[in-house]
């Protein structure tokens, strides 16, 4: 059959061209019996096309999925005053944003759903975390709100070039991967002097001056690339 068209169901009798069920076809004007469906829209929505839009879960989404999972209870003993087991958990966390990475790539277990679950995870846990350890006092506000702000101008800037019709994919800068890994350190260092296993006081100063610098260097760059592309530069006609 053409175009991936179905017939109808039962009552459709494509070796009689359907004329041993002209009343069915009145109910079902888009039957398909080799020939071709009538022409209006309303019928047309009837027809059945074979068409997959599944996304397939891989081992790596389901590890990505607990580490969204493994954010409150991060949030929580945080709360509490539980200060190892969430160091703990969030080491636990990173490990496995490295591991569903490596499945994906040694294993071709890539996916499109993966794509998208992944920066989003990492974003929930660093910026959950980020935002629990200012409420507690444990890092100035002046650096979550740099540190949030930053994420929040490069989605809204994405979001904004979408709706004005020219959307701007934002791919991860050299300089935005080393804020990210600086970030991920700082709050190491800072979970660790929390839950008592070292001092690193000294330390944890000199890395919020470094995860500083990075997150007002990394909005620059994002900035610059996102004013570019919306004046058309080095875009093709």
């Amino acid at each position: 059959m053409p175009g991936g068209m179905a017939f109808c169901g039962p009552f459709c009798k494509p070796e009689l061209g359907c004329k041993a069920n002209k009343r069915r076809e009145k109910a079902l004007p888009a039957c398909y019996c080799g020939r071709e469906p009538f022409k209006n829209r309303a019928a047309s929505l009837h027809i059945a096309i074979v068409q997959d839009r599944s996304l397939p879960m891989t081992l790596p989404n389901f590890i990505t999925i607990a580490r969204f999972i493994m954010v409150p209870l991060i949030i929580l003993a945080m709360i509490n005053g539980e200060m190892l087991a969430a160091f703990l958990l969030f080491m636990l966390a990173g490990i496995s944003d490295g591991l569903d990475g490596l499945i994906a790539r040694h294993f071709n277990q890539r996916s499109e759903l993966g794509s998208w679950l992944d920066p989003v995870a990492d974003k929930f846990l660093l910026v959950s975390v980020f935002i629990m350890l200012g409420w507690l006092g444990e890092l100035p506000s002046w650096l979550v709100i740099f540190a949030v702000s930053r994420d929040a101008l490069i989605v809204g800037a994405v979001v904004l070039s979408s709706l004005l019709d020219n959307p701007v994919e934002m791919r991860p800068l050299l300089v935005s991967k080393a804020n990210t890994m600086v970030q991920i350190v700082l709050l190491i260092l800072v979970l660790a002097d929390l839950a008592g296993l070292a001092e690193l006081d000294g330390i944890v100063r000199w890395m919020i001056y470094a995860v500083a610098g990075l997150t007002i260097a990394s909005a620059s760059a994002y900035l610059v690339t996102w004013l570019r592309h919306m004046a058309g530069v080095n875009q093709p006609d």
